[in-house]
């Protein structure tokens, strides 16, 4: 399937986009691309396929490969508070700017 500047206009009109004199041409053969791309796609044999609910479902009769939960920086609350202006309780305090 191929777009005609026609529909490319009314494409661009249907999206809220302006597009310049020369734009048409360009965008043209972009959207064009694309639905070359889709084409191929569909020209895929997916005959016994299952479709996927999740990209990791056939990981999750495994178990997902994660990393362990481990900390791996050091505490540094302490240094960063004492270069704010004022803290209290641990939390930075700020000046009011809404009354």
């Amino acid at each position: 399937m191929s777009l005609s500047n026609d529909q490319v206009q009314r494409i661009a009109r249907l999206a809220r986009i302006a597009l310049a004199e020369g734009e048409s041409e360009a965008l043209k053969a972009r959207l064009n691309r694309v639905l070359e791309l889709i084409d191929e796609l569909r020209a895929v044999d997916t005959t016994g396929t299952e479709p996927m609910a999740h990209p990791l479902e056939a990981e999750l009769h495994e178990g997902q490969r994660l990393r362990e939960d481990e900390v791996t920086e050091e505490d540094r609350r302490e240094a960063y508070q004492a270069l704010a202006p004022a803290v209290a309780g641990g939390l930075y305090l700020v000046p009011k700017v809404i009354d």
